[in-house]
């Protein structure tokens, strides 16, 4: 399974919507809190053997699928 896969999997075991677009705005539709961010950051570090350091918490990371996707392969790249 690929990083989209993957954190679309999480996201719609955790989201009340019927289906995610990749890049649909998670934020801007309000189907996530503040809180559930630390969530995605807890599961995208565990998933993907990255760490999300101080610098990466900026919301346009975090903001839809396509985005976590591209944040990970970056980070994965380095």
């Amino acid at each position: 399974m690929n990083a989209k896969d993957e954190i679309r999997n999480f996201l719609q075991e955790h989201v009340r919507s019927c289906k995610l677009e990749d890049s649909q705005d998670i934020f801007a539709e309000g189907l996530v809190s503040s809180m559930f961010v630390m969530q995605l950051v807890v599961m995208v570090e565990q998933k993907f053997g990255i760490s999300v350091e101080g610098a990466d918490l900026n919301r346009d990371h975090f903001r839809s699928i396509e985005a976590m996707a591209a944040f990970v392969t970056r980070k994965q790249s380095r």
